[in-house]
């Protein structure tokens, strides 16, 4: 296959090797990158008992993933439009190998955080890695459809560190199971670099080049309208799916560990379909050419009312809410598919990484804040532990409803800025 070759618009490349050498391999990276992303929901109880933690400290310790993949964000952007997916996936991968291990081996908290911390940043180019090479590799039109599949390759992902992941806890402790977890983690980066074709960028820009587009994104009127809810949106869905769901389910609901890693089973299963749906559903809409912002709208409605049911639910009796979570908090990701063609395919690494770098920074504060407030709330008396958690999650609640009153907000219009796409319009001539 030819390191130039454009695929699948190469005559001599089938479907069928495309998606082999083209989706298999990022949707693998993805379903590995969802398994250290969510494993700490499973094993937080063990990790907390083994080390001493409270909720706070559980909660610190977690979220030195999303503190370490959010500052490499706009690195990441940069050597993705420069490099290419294959090479800069496939290098990170073995970092997170590497990072894997050192959790293993880790005796103190400080150097779990740090591990946790490699981690981040060995996994922090699964997905905005695949979004680029679907822009590469695909039709404009099949983006929202493929990056959904992507996403659903991560559901897989968090099943697979729900039952799996507390079988093996019974047999074993959470040191053999990250040992286990480096081996696939560096097979895939070894099989990404092997038969991902390379697909060199026609024109070599400077550092200068890609920075200042950078800035052009930032200043753009179309991300910020989209943004704010996609961030604060996706990282309340992080903060729960990585850690504090389980916790819910046990603080608040009364499940056992095998009782929680059940449900939180039911809610990964969830995810699969609804990420393929909401694909799907935003490519059709898409064809009808309502405005973005209008369709991201109608996920983030969604996903906010079952966050309300949640909030005001009893407790035991309510756990088929979470599966509906699931269901909703998947659309918070079309944001990426929603945003990426209102700007040149040139862009993309830079666009996706521009919002993910907000989305794990908010990640990373609500994984702290939500430990921080229960703990705060609780105090002695573990009676209250479930009123901590209810209140992060109204005031989360009331930072979205916020996000979404901005987003549906009218504007005169929408100057596209420098970054020079026909997908960038005005509000006056979209609908």
């Amino acid at each position: 296959m030819s390191a130039n070759s454009a695929i699948p618009a190469s005559a001599s490349v089938g479907p069928a090797r495309a998606i082999l050498s083209c989706f298999v391999p990022f949707a693998a990276a993805y379903f590995i990158g969802f398994i250290f992303r969510t494993i700490n929901a499973i094993i937080g109880a063990d990790l907390a008992a083994d080390m001493g933690l409270d909720a706070a400290g559980l909660g610190l310790l977690t979220s030195g993933y999303f503190f370490a993949f959010a500052i490499f964000q706009l690195p990441l952007g940069i050597l993705l439009d420069r490099f290419g997916p294959r090479r800069v996936e496939g290098a990170l991968l073995l970092v997170a190998a590497a990072g894997a291990i050192l959790f293993a081996a880790a005796s103190s908290v400080a150097g779990l955080t740090a591990a946790r911390a490699v981690i981040g940043i060995g996994v922090s180019g699964c997905l905005m890695g695949a979004i680029k090479a679907n822009v590469q590799f695909w039709p404009r039109e099949r983006l929202p459809l493929l990056n959904g599949a992507i996403m659903a390759s991560g559901g897989l992902g968090a099943l697979a560190a729900a039952l799996p992941v507390e079988w093996l806890l019974r047999v074993s402790d959470w040191r053999t199971v990250f040992l286990v977890l480096a081996v696939p983690t560096a097979a895939v980066a070894l099989l990404m670099l092997w038969i991902v074709p390379e697909k060199t960028q026609a024109e070599r820009t400077t550092l200068r080049d890609l920075l200042r587009g950078l800035g052009q994104i930032y200043r753009s009127p179309v991300f910020w309208r989209i943004a704010p809810s996609a961030f604060v949106g996706q990282a309340v869905f992080m903060a729960y799916h990585s850690l504090w769901a389980g916790l819910w389910m046990r603080d608040v609901i009364g499940l056992d560990r095998a009782g929680a890693a059940a449900h939180l089973s039911l809610f990964a299963i969830a995810m699969i379909p609804a990420y393929l749906g909401g694909g799907a559903l935003a490519e059709r809409l898409l064809r009808y050419d309502l405005a973005p912002h209008r369709i991201f709208a109608a996920f983030v409605s969604a996903y906010l009312t079952v966050q309300a049911a949640i909030a005001l639910s009893p407790g035991p009796g309510s756990e088929p809410l979470w599966v509906a979570y699931s269901i909703t908090g998947t659309g918070m990701v079309i944001s990426f598919s929603l945003l990426t063609p209102s700007f040149s395919p040139a862009y993309a690494g830079r666009v996706n990484t521009a919002l993910n770098l907000m989305v794990f920074v908010a990640a990373f504060l609500m994984q702290v804040g939500i430990g921080t407030l229960i703990t705060l709330l609780a105090g002695d008396d573990p009676s209250r532990v479930p009123l901590g958690h209810r209140a992060s999650l109204i005031g989360l609640l009331a930072v979205q409803a916020a996000c979404f009153v901005w987003l549906l907000w009218p504007r005169r219009s929408l100057n596209p800025g420098a970054t020079g796409h026909s997908g960038e319009t005005s509000d006056n001539h979209r609908s």
